[in-house]
């Protein structure tokens, strides 16, 4: 895994390559096809090795694990005897059970295989009883016949995939007044990432702060120290750091001189994630030596307990995830933040029974809460890379913060508008013969307007040098020509691909004495989302054609030629400004167009599940966090201390903060509580109540922005302020999420039983039946009665009843109005009836509004795939 459930939208190319299909030329359309492969291999995940060869096998055995064992054999006691509750990892009857489970994998192994024949690299225990091993093909085959194994899954990898967003969610003024404030918001909560690591030197981890940590009772983590991760790397914030490669060195592709083997993040993205749930209020952003502001995480005062099980430059295995997230579990972390996942749909019957998301599942009955981010391979349908009920998958959505900047051309004739984030430095000015004289206007230095010079137009050789003007190599051009002027490059295709990249571009401008930069998108590139880039350096992206164009034609009418093309003068200025400044315009969240979109599948056929997809919305498009100065996951924060990155992977972590704080304030709620107060209470309308939008929404991916969807945002974009006081709550736990398995069609009960150690009964119901905050039937033959159970976590309250009824679909709902007391439950049915056969989806809502002002909205998503059924149905 890397980031995101796959990896972060990478700010150059995963950030979304927005396709609009109906212009696209067939050449564009076959670079789009080539580009696409290239993200998803990039952003998402690699292959495994060859079949035939020694690989590494994840290996579920009979037996429970810990969290699950209900004391059935003889002489050992129970260590599992309620949903939710935290486990003591330390006692006595943990410890013997844990041993007890230990000796029986060797047992089976060494039985089966015989000593030396294999490698094991994990024993797991907590959320699965099983093991990894290393071992040839045919010695897996012999294994998984063993009547002691229940399944065996071939490793495979994982890919990964704030100032203002604190201040943008409300926080300040709302979530956090509700927790005493940014130095009580989060206190005592532990949150646990599964990522590449930390670094333990940035101040959004340091515990020297006004209001001293202390460390959480219930969290029995440590940290592992190495020579690069030294002892007093952790302290009472970072409370736990551990690293987990077994796989990684099994594969052959590890460097511990690069990767490093301790918890000492090496890429950047784990530090990033960390920060943006939990890290400290109030932490400078220092940015080639400017002040953008300063960081906070969702929940400031949480502490935070780091996993790696990502690697710089090779990703992740499962084999090693799957240990990381065992040991969280065991260590008691309170949330579980996963910016992660898989590269495409794990095999068999169903997407959840993945040994991955099994493990979740027992995390959540230990009453941990997982959210993972949805995916970064959107905007296209059914690209959700984060499949289960019991798991919060989240979809990226952009903010209000931009970096603008601009170019003036000649003397204020023409402004165009750019991409930015470049430092204006005092540059001395041209000599008035060198650039045209105006009167006041703020430019590159101050009031000055410098010359414009193509990169084509100075190479030292015009007749020889191949007509590559990326400006990545300085030794191509003539310092003579380009000293003192504005250098114009291109940005094409290979900046996208990765093989061109923008600090190259200021090395270039820098070594040849340029005052500034401007880089002009090709044809190829429009529609590509740009990213701003703190250069140190004044420079600007025009980021589509039709402006690069008109830039283009003024300095062509303004440059003379002689008659072989050669320039004899250049008479084309211009003057770059902003970049440094962040503008706010208040303007509703837009659904990503790289934030990967529902429906869920529940298997390999692409089936649709009757399960929401992704679950919530949050900020993940240019996301202002900590960073690591070693890290080289984004060229354009090398060596910096924060970063402005984009991805579900960056959405994720803001939901864990926000859990955290629920869990403060409600501590005996279960990961479907908390949930459930983070998606009712979203929203799905702007400040006008006008419907909120999706770049590319998956309905149509060829427009550039359209009305979004619950397959685009889930539930809504989240509102933490409301949902710290949700009003009602859907519950479920770990006995509702079997029976859910066992609803399933696809799922026979022997595969239930060998995926989980529990038998299905006779009545096994609908996957609709799940209590969750949301309706969704992938098929709706006649009708169906959907029950939904309510519990009020707030004040006696009278609810009256509203819905949309999707399109196609009658709905009634019973009762209409309700009075329910202070942690009472209440039963709702929903009635509904196919009026047609479309085959198309539809959306509705259900809202509860109670009289003491809390509004509880669920989404309904019908798909009415087959002829009504004439009955004696009553509405």
């Amino acid at each position: 895994m890397r980031g995101e459930g796959g990896r972060k939208a990478n700010t150059k190319m995963a950030q979304g390559y927005n396709t609009r299909q109906h212009s696209l030329t067939t050449m564009k359309a076959l670079v789009l096809v080539f580009f696409l492969i290239t993200v998803l291999r990039r952003t998402i995940c690699v292959g495994v090795a060859p079949e035939s060869g020694v690989g590494v096998y994840i290996v579920l055995l009979k037996g429970d694990p810990v969290v699950q064992y209900n004391g059935s054999i003889q002489g050992f006691a129970a260590t599992s005897d309620s949903n939710g509750r935290k486990l003591n990892a330390s006692s006595k009857a943990v410890k013997s059970y844990v041993a007890y489970l230990v000796n029986s994998h060797d047992t089976v192994l060494e039985r089966t295989l015989g000593r030396g024949n294999y490698q094991k690299l994990y024993s797991y225990h907590h959320v699965i009883n099983g093991v990894a091993v290393q071992m040839t093909k045919r010695k897996a085959d012999i294994l998984g016949a063993m009547p002691d194994v229940l399944h065996i899954e071939k490793d495979f990898r994982f890919r990964t995939e704030t100032t203002h967003t604190p201040d943008y969610l409300g926080l300040p003024t709302g979530g956090w007044t509700l927790e005493g404030g940014s130095s009580n918001a989060g206190e005592g909560i532990v949150i646990g990432l599964v990522d590449t690591g930390v670094d333990p030197k940035h101040p959004s981890f340091s515990d020297q702060t006004a209001k001293a940590y202390k460390r959480s009772a219930s969290y029995t983590g440590q940290c592992e120290f190495t020579a690069e991760f030294p002892k007093g790397s952790c302290n009472n914030k970072l409370v736990g750091a551990r690293h987990f490669a077994a796989a990684a060195v099994a594969s052959g592709e590890f460097n511990s001189t690069v990767q490093y083997e301790s918890p000492l993040d090496a890429d950047g993205h784990g530090t990033h994630t960390a920060a943006t749930a939990a890290g400290n209020y109030g932490v400078t952003v220092l940015v080639n030596g400017f002040n953008y502001g300063s960081a906070s995480g969702m929940a400031p005062r949480a502490q935070i307990a780091q996993y790696k099980a990502i690697y710089r430059d090779i990703g992740g295995f499962f084999a090693d995830v799957v240990a990381a997230i065992d040991q969280a579990v065991k260590d008691g972390v309170d949330v579980l933040s996963l910016s992660i996942g898989p590269a495409s749909i794990p095999g068999g019957s169903a997407a959840y029974l993945s040994t991955f998301d099994l493990a979740l599942l027992s995390a959540v009955k230990a009453g941990v809460f997982v959210t993972q981010a949805a995916g970064n391979a959107g905007p296209y349908p059914s690209t959700i890379l984060s499949f289960s009920p019991w798991i919060v998958s989240v979809a990226a959505g952009t903010h209000d913060r931009t970096y603008p900047n601009s170019i003036c051309l000649g003397s204020k004739s023409k402004t165009i508008s750019g991409i930015g984030l470049a430092r204006n430095f005092s540059i001395p000015r041209l000599s008035n013969h060198q650039r045209q004289a105006t009167t006041s206007a703020t430019g590159t230095n101050g009031s000055s307007f410098y010359r414009l010079v193509l990169a084509r137009d100075a190479f030292r050789n015009l007749n020889t040098t191949p007509r590559t003007d990326g400006c990545q190599d300085s030794t191509l051009y003539d310092e003579t020509v380009v000293k003192g002027s504005i250098l114009i490059c291109t940005y094409d295709l290979n900046f996208l691909f990765g093989v061109y990249n923008i600090p190259a571009v200021v090395i270039t401008a820098q070594n040849l004495g340029a005052q500034g930069i401007v880089l002009t998108a090709s044809s190829e590139v429009d529609g590509a989302t740009f990213s701003p880039t703190p250069l140190g350096f004044p420079a600007i992206i025009i980021p589509n054609s039709k402006d690069s164009l008109v830039l283009l034609d003024y300095y062509n009418m303004t440059t003379e030629r002689d008659q072989h093309g050669k320039v004899t003068k250049f008479d084309a200025v211009g003057s770059i400004s902003g970049g440094e400044q962040a503008t706010f315009s208040s303007s509703p969240p837009q659904v990503a167009s790289f934030s990967s979109r529902g429906p869920d599948i529940n298997s390999a056929n692409f089936d649709v599940a009757d399960v929401l997809k992704p679950n919530i919305m949050a900020p993940g498009n240019l996301i202002w966090a900590a960073w690591t100065s070693i890290g080289v996951d984004e060229q354009d924060f090398n060596g910096q201390n924060f970063a402005m990155i984009s991805g579900t992977s960056m959405a994720t972590p803001h939901i864990a903060g926000i859990a955290a704080l629920i869990k403060q304030k409600f501590p005996h709620f279960s990961p479907a509580a908390i949930a459930s107060a983070i998606t009712t209470t979203a929203t799905v309308v702007d400040s006008n109540g006008r419907p909120l939008l999706a770049q590319n929404p998956s309905t149509n991916v060829a427009a550039d922005l359209g009305p979004a969807s619950p397959f685009d945002f889930g539930a809504g974009f989240v509102n933490p302020t409301a949902a710290l006081d949700p009003g009602l709550i859907f519950d479920a736990d770990y006995d509702d999420y079997v029976q859910f398995l066992c609803s399933v069609p696809e799922l026979s009960n022997l595969t239930v039983y060998k995926a989980i150690n529990s038998n299905c009964g006779s009545n096994k119901g609908l996957p609709s039946d799940l209590n969750t905050p949301s309706i969704v039937i992938g098929s709706l033959n006649g009708h169906q009665y959907v029950q939904r159970k309510v519990t009020n976590v707030a004040a006696t309250e009278t609810y009256q009843s509203s819905f949309t009824a999707p399109t196609g679909v009658m709905i009634a709902v019973n009762p209409r109005s309700f009075t329910i007391q202070a942690g009472e439950s209440a039963q709702i049915c929903v009635a509904l009836e196919a009026t047609d056969s479309s085959n198309v989806t539809s959306f509705g809502n259900l809202v509860l509004s109670g009289n003491a002002g809390h509004r509880v909205r669920i989404s309904i998503i019908i798909s009415t795939r087959k002829q009504k059924v004439e009955t004696d149905f009553q509405l």
